[in-house]
């Protein structure tokens, strides 16, 4: 009896702690930070390892980078949007492929913080990202760092700031899945402050200054090449109030022969909305990380 108990004993020990510490190797999310020259600043980034980077030392991986919206931050995208979750599940099922995820801090308060990915008197962002924050990524993790294994993600403000990092560096970015994205400013909502200095009109202006909508309509025959080397997709709720941007988006690039997949679906500017678009967004980049 007492061996029959003892186990008995082994073996519910040995349960609790499969349970707690399951066999195999996880995905990581970690949390680091940069200084910034350019910014004068310290700048946080989160980072998604997959399951095999610890243990294939030797293995380089494609990179999404994942741009949060306005007031969000670089954990917005795991504590929000729970992309680990998705990105765990995808790559298990084999629909999306290991890669590592990055996404940057250019974000908080609106009306205390700094937010946007765009240079603007005060915050050169765009030229933080370009210049410190992207090489030091990729020298730092196992990063592939070519255009066919480098793609650009992100929602809302996000959403428009990937859209307009890959049109104008065309020659960096495979891929860009732009969600409820802030393609322009809507009518109205040019002058969102009283202060013409404050952070909140400093942000609408760059928007406004690097409409995506406009860089299409405005395209030479060169620039339209370069666009079409991109593969593009524009996912936006058809509740959302940036659905007339994204449409006005399609167009521009339709009427200048770029091709572009556009997704109108079921919802608004919401985290589950952006939720669900990860189980579209991660399998395209894969797609076009293989090609």
């Amino acid at each position: 009896m007492k061996k029959l108990l003892l186990i008995f004993s082994v073996f519910v020990v040995a349960l609790s702690a499969q349970a707690q510490f399951p066999w195999g190797p996880q995905s990581k999310i970690m949390t680091d930070s940069i200084h910034s020259d350019i910014l004068n600043a310290v700048r946080r980034y989160t980072v998604y390892l997959p399951a095999s980077y610890e243990t294939q030392p030797q293995r380089t991986y494609p990179v999404l980078y994942l741009l949060h919206g306005m007031s969000g931050v670089n954990t917005s995208w795991f504590n929000d949007q729970r992309a680990k979750d998705v990105l765990d599940q995808l790559i298990a099922s084999g629909e999306a492929c290991e890669m590592i995820v990055v996404s940057p801090d250019a974000g908080g308060n609106p009306m205390v913080e700094w937010n946007g990915y765009f240079n603007m008197p005060g915050w050169a962002y765009e030229d933080f990202f370009y210049k410190e924050f992207l090489p030091f990524v990729e020298k730092t993790y196992r990063i592939k760092g070519d255009k066919g294994h480098r793609a650009i993600a992100g929602l809302s403000m996000g959403g428009g700031g990937a859209t307009s990092y890959a049109q104008r560096h065309p020659d960096m970015f495979g891929s860009v899945y732009a969600i409820s994205a802030l393609m322009n400013i809507p009518a109205g909502s040019e002058n969102p402050t009283p202060d013409p200095k404050s952070k909140m009109n400093l942000l609408t202006k760059s928007v406004i200054d690097n409409s995506c909508v406009r860089y299409v309509q405005e395209a030479d025959d060169a620039r339209k090449n370069d666009l079409r080397s991109v593969a593009w997709f524009v996912d936006c709720g058809d509740d959302d109030f940036l659905l007339d941007r994204n449409i006005e988006f399609f167009q521009a690039m339709r009427n200048a022969g770029i091709p572009c997949q556009f997704r109108v679906r079921d919802g608004g500017h919401t985290n589950e909305y952006w939720h669900t678009a990860l189980f579209t967004a991660l399998p395209f980049v894969t797609r076009n990380f293989e090609k």
